[in-house]
């Protein structure tokens, strides 16, 4: 029933919902505009700056045990602004660091990322798994969890070009800058939007799995995870432009095939059609760098991505239980997030060419492909729930 007091949306791409798609949009671009950017401004040897870059996985399971306390407790509006906020701070530090060098070290900027990681997987975990339910009809969720995610997907080739277009018109500090703006225009829009007020409920445990990890999708998680480790190797080794412009052009091409190809394709197609797509990626960059390698192989890869990546955020979904809606968006995030973060820490620890770490991503999209088609999707097809 329409009422006096309760905003009802009948369509999902209300003023709202743009607003929520944009600021994740901007908070994902934020921290993945740092990702090629940090190496090279912090300077270090490999094992320093693989602990650097992967030490923000470890942030990311900092805080997510309290959320559903702090969104139960406080305005949870204003918990994802905050969290956001601590965000730009943490990325701000990085701007006194550039000017006082002095104080760049392993430590601090491993701290840092620390802090990075708590704040971004708190945010995203408010944004994802309750703004967007909150301010979406319940017949309209599951495509907005859909959209939603897709705006984070599109943020992992744009954050990259958006630093390096920075990078090229104003200067390497900027990019920090740019980062921390990205932020601050999500909390913009985080604040334009109308939640709506829901009384808490009572005697909530301070510490809990809910909006954090569904427990019973632990091996959804897992499987997931290796293919993120397989992109967070690539994006250790590819830091050009070309390379993220044809990745974005990938992305675009995953939305038009989901529609056009996959519809009423087997259910088991997609991931096993996107792994084979990210595997023959990396065997053109191994073969070398000829001219159509350069746009095809990162077309493929963003095309691999954009099919798996959505076909597992619909898995973790279905399989999630009447109210784990929110904990299946925050698993889904945790273990795309943890595993570039392993990613790029193995693609900067090891200490080989950039074909031999080729062949280390190729073993981890085997061992995804092997572990979806011999075991996770008949386990997830006599689990899921919806």
């Amino acid at each position: 029933m329409y009422t006096q007091n309760t905003k009802v949306h009948v369509r999902l791409w209300h003023h709202d919902f743009w607003r929520l798609a944009f600021a994740n949009l901007l908070l994902t671009m934020s921290v993945y505009m740092l990702i090629p950017f940090l190496p090279q401004w912090m300077r270090m040897d490999n094992m320093s700056t693989a602990v650097v870059m992967g030490s923000y996985g470890i942030g990311l399971f900092a805080l997510g045990g309290f959320c559903n306390y702090l969104v139960q407790r406080y305005r949870r509006n204003m918990v994802c602004v905050w969290s956001v906020a601590f965000l730009a701070l943490t990325v701000g530090a990085l701007y006194l660091l550039d000017i006082h060098p002095e104080l760049k070290n392993p430590y601090v900027l491993t701290a840092l990322r620390v802090a990075m990681g708590a704040a971004f997987a708190l945010a995203q975990m408010v944004l994802a798994s309750t703004l967007v339910i909150d301010t979406t009809e319940s017949f309209m969720r599951t495509e907005a969890n859909h959209s939603i995610g897709w705006f984070g997907r599109l943020a992992i080739a744009l954050g990259p070009l958006a630093a390096w277009g920075i990078e090229a018109l104003f200067g390497k500090s900027f990019v920090i800058v740019g980062s921390a703006a990205c932020c601050a225009v999500a909390i913009v829009l985080i604040l334009l939007v109308d939640i709506p007020f829901k009384a808490p409920e009572e005697d909530v445990s301070k510490i809990s799995c809910d909006r954090f990890f569904l427990r019973h999708g632990l091996c959804l998680f897992l499987n997931l995870m290796l293919v993120a480790m397989a992109v967070g190797i690539i994006l250790t080794s590819h830091t050009d432009p070309v390379f993220f412009g044809m990745m974005l052009a990938g992305f675009f091409l995953a939305l038009f095939t989901q529609q056009l190809v996959f519809e009423n394709a087997e259910l088991k197609s997609e991931i096993i059609t996107g792994l084979l797509l990210l595997g023959a990626a990396q065997l053109m960059l191994f073969s070398g760098q000829y001219v159509p390698t350069t746009f095809i192989a990162p077309a493929f890869i963003g095309l691999g991505i954009g099919i798996v990546g959505a076909r597992f955020l619909m898995f973790f979904v279905k399989l999630s239980d009447h109210c784990q809606r929110g904990t299946s968006q925050s698993t889904y995030i945790l273990a795309w997030e943890s595993g570039v973060a392993a990613g790029l820490f193995v693609g900067y620890a090891i200490p080989v060419s950039p074909q031999e770490m080729t062949w280390i991503s190729i073993l981890f999209i085997v061992a995804a492909f092997l572990m979806y088609h011999l075991f996770t999707h008949s386990w997830y097809l006599n689990h899921k729930n919806r």
